[in-house]
Formats: structure tokens, sequence, C-alpha cells
């Protein structure tokens, strides 16, 4: 099969499509002949290396694993034993962790992590939802505990994350501030945002306004300013951030260890946003999409022989939402 393969750490000229053996599941898994995945920041933290806090996982001189990609939809070509939820045929979507390998025309999915793909999307369309949405999901969800009426901004709603959700938080009945650049307040207005905030032009930290919850997905600001936009008692949710410059230790990590340190110490919740793969949320969201409450937006689609670029877009362009990939 055709797969993108990485071999040392560096800049998305690292990524190779390349012949490799096509895998055989084991007990418990699924074969999935993939025909969509999807770009996060996670690949290009993956591909860089960055910040090298993170190779603790990704491997420290080079990739424990060796194909790219997270997030997939498609079918399932066979499975191993004790699989009975899926058979062949079936049109499966998820999200593959630290074990990546969906830039690739089949990959092995254990079946707690796959669930059945919504039945009104497409592949890329699929595949564009379960990394970023589940982090959404659980950060206004579980660590937010967003209820109706409450007030909830989101710092970088125009990614992928952010997208999604700008759509969950007025699913749970808040009341929307989001923040966007100027050429993405129309998109995020039309996915329900009761106030959409131009930062080029305002800082949500010092306009005097304060939120229930705000769910932080850049690491722009610093913690103070944050808490400033808090209640006090608000939520402070931390997702890390996107891309970034690059060739430092801590990267978004930093404003996170340091949420941690204060959060013993104040009357506002600071936590991390923590999405592990999760098949029970995977269904959550097919219900949320199939209902029309949520939809992924896709910004691109690239091929699987391109997923240079696509990463490459991701971190020079500030890609809108989601880049997807057709396998």
């Amino acid at each position: 099969m055709k797969a993108i393969v990485q071999d040392r750490y560096g800049s998305p000229d690292v990524l190779a499509l390349r012949e490799v053996p096509t895998p055989a599941p084991a007990p418990g898994e699924l074969l999935v002949r993939v025909h969509a995945a999807s770009v996060n920041a996670y690949d290009w933290h993956a591909v860089r290396g960055d910040p090298y806090l993170y190779r603790l996982s990704f491997g420290l001189g080079k990739p424990k694993t060796s194909i790219r990609g997270q997030d997939f939809a498609g079918r399932v070509e066979s499975v191993g034993t004790g699989v009975t939820r899926f058979g062949p045929g079936d049109e499966v979507y998820g999200d593959l962790g630290y074990a990546s390998g969906a830039f690739a025309e089949h990959v092995c999915v254990p079946d707690a992590l796959a669930e059945p793909k919504p039945a009104n999307l497409t592949f890329e369309q699929a595949a564009a939802v379960p990394l970023a949405a589940n982090t959404a999901l659980v950060g206004l969800r579980d660590v937010g505990q967003v209820r109706p009426g409450q007030r909830v901004l989101i710092n970088g709603a125009s990614g992928g994350v952010g997208t999604f959700a700008v759509q969950l938080a007025k699913a749970f009945g808040a009341e929307v501030t989001a923040v966007c650049s100027t050429r993405n307040v129309e998109l995020i207005g039309s996915l329900g945002a009761d106030h959409v905030i131009d930062y080029t032009r305002d800082d949500f930290t010092r306009s005097g306004q304060r939120y229930d919850v705000v769910f932080d997905l850049v690491g722009n600001h610093s913690l103070t300013d944050l808490r400033r936009a808090l209640t006090p008692r608000g939520t402070l949710a931390l997702s890390g951030g996107g891309v970034s410059e690059g060739g430092s230790f801590f990267g978004p990590m930093a404003l996170m260890l340091k949420g941690k340190l204060v959060a013993p110490f104040v009357r506002q919740r600071l936590s991390f946003v923590t999405a592990k793969q999760s098949r029970e949320n995977l269904a959550t969201l097919r219900e949320l999409i199939e209902s029309g409450k949520i939809a992924p937006v896709v910004d691109r689609t690239y091929p699987l022989s391109k997923v240079p670029e696509a990463i490459r877009y991701l971190e020079v362009e500030h890609a809108r939402a989601k880049v997807a990939i057709t396998i």
C-alpha cells in the first residue's frame, strides 16, 4: 500500500510517499481501507518534533511511528478475531491517537477506537471530525461544564477545534463570543456565534467583559490576561495552541504548566484539556452531526501525495477550520 512515511524530524519535506506492507488486523482490530484523513496541529508537532518536550512521547532521536495521521474515515475490509460490532463494508471513522497511521491506504484500528461514520457526511467531512471535535467536546462539556445561559469565549475560533467549539457551545445553550482574525469573521458568524471579536482590532482580555468559561486554543495571551477575562469563579480551559515558531522546549505547554502551578491558589478553575480517544464521544458527535446541531468545516482537500503541502499550508497559511486528505 502507499503511505506517507517519516524517518526523521524536520520540515514537511522529510515526509515521503512510499510503498509499505499492508498491515493485517490483530485480534480486536479492524483493517480499514482509508478513504480520507485530516491534518491536525498534532501532525505538525510530530513532524517537527517540536516542542522538544513532546519528543518524550514522539520518540527522542526519531519518531517512534513512521506513518503520520490520526483522523481517519473509511470502510472496513476485514476484522480480527473477537470483533463483533463491525464487518466488511461498514463505514467507520475515528482517531488513532499517538499511534497515528492514517496517511495511508490501509490502517489497522482497535475496535475500541472506531465508530460508525455519520451517515450525512462524506468521508472527507467525517475525517475532519474526530480529534478536533472531541477536543472541543471535552473542553466545553467536561472541563468547562458549560450550562445554558453561560457566557463562553472561544479564543482561536476559526481553527479546527474552534469551529466545532463555537457550534457545540451554542448547542449547549451558551452565549458564545468567538475570537478570530478579520478574514474569518463572516465564517464564524455563520456558525452561530453571538458575538465575534476581530483580534486585529480588539483585545478581549482588556475589554472589561467577563466570561464564565474561556476556552483558549491559541496560547497567545499570558495567564494573567486570560484570568482577567474570567468571572471570579469562571473556568479557563487550556488546550495548548496550534503551530508555533518552532525550536522551543515547552512551546504551548508553558502556559499549561503555569496554569497548573497557579490553579491551587486561585478561586477560578484553571484546567488542561486532555482529549483522549473515546468511542462514546465519537458516538455523541455522530448524533450531534446527524441531528444537524454541528457540522465540520473543511477549508481545503489534498490528495495523499500532497500531505507535505497540506501540513505546510497549516503551518504557514493559518488554515481555516480543517484540512482533509483524500486517499
